[in-house]
């Protein structure tokens, strides 16, 4: 177990995939309720490449520390910034799925000069009018039922139902990871992810950006990465044919695809 240390002592469990010296580097930031092992298939084909990646749980997460909230987009961008410096990274790419590309985002507004380019996946900077209510909603559901009661809601929200029937192994261990959470850090995020905004910083950011999103996902519907895109100007947008909302496990090799894309190999 690697640890980091963030800026208020919050401990983050973190571990580097591939060459520890390789030029081109990585920071990848996983879903809400998941854990660094989420990006294992994708930092495993970076690798191959002859990339870095920094894989790690968000602060009540995994093994990571898990505080009282409230929690915030830009706290979780802090603590990628203090993890970075504390594997000794200056500046890196970041991308991130769902969640995590809601602090990939925020990352890039606030540490622009730290980003090298980012990998928005499943993702928005803005989940609308009715977000506060609708994921507190979900956090009370997590305090009254436990997280079991979300399963049925989370799978089907997760994968395709033929990627269900053909990926039973997949779909089994984000099970298990999802029940190891805390109900209360869960709570707290999905209230993070309600709060959230950040449309007003999107004009600002000049680094490369690629989008991806699964056609069929309705956690993150297309329509929202077709947002950060028209925010965005010069950042690909690709709308992946049957993908739903964890294209990262659905499709690692067409998501490994567009962060070689975006390092430019």
């Amino acid at each position: 177990m690697t640890v980091a240390t963030t800026r208020d002592g919050v401990k983050i469990d973190y571990e580097m995939v591939g060459d520890a010296n390789a030029a081109r580097r990585i920071a990848l930031v996983h879903s809400l309720a998941m854990d660094k092992e989420f990006w294992r298939p994708v930092a495993d084909l970076l690798a191959a490449a002859g990339v870095c990646s920094l894989i790690y749980d968000c602060r009540g997460h995994g093994k990571s520390d898990k505080p009282a909230g409230p929690y915030t987009a830009e706290q979780f961008a802090d603590d990628l910034a203090d993890l970075l410096r504390g594997a000794g990274w200056d500046k890196a790419c970041v991308a991130g799925a769902s969640m995590g590309g809601v602090v990939s985002i925020a990352f890039g507004q606030q540490y622009p000069d730290r980003a090298q380019g980012l990998g928005l996946f499943d993702t928005t900077a803005w989940y609308g009018e009715t977000a506060p209510k609708d994921w507190a909603g979900r956090a009370e559901t997590a305090k009254k039922e436990g997280l079991a009661g979300l399963i049925a809601f989370q799978k089907t929200r997760w994968f395709s139902d033929a990627f269900r029937e053909n990926n039973t192994a997949i779909v089994d261990a984000c099970i298990e990871v999802f029940l190891r959470n805390e109900v209360p850090a869960y709570a707290e995020a999905c209230n993070m992810l309600g709060s959230a905004d950040l449309r007003a910083g999107l004009a600002a950011m000049k680094m490369p950006v690629r989008i991806a999103v699964g056609e069929e996902d309705y956690a993150t519907p297309v329509a929202m990465s077709q947002a950060l895109h028209d925010a965005l100007p010069g950042s690909p947008m690709n709308v992946i044919k049957n993908g739903r909302h964890l294209t990262p496990l659905e499709v690692p090799e067409v998501i490994a695809g567009e962060l070689k894309a975006l390092m430019g190999i």
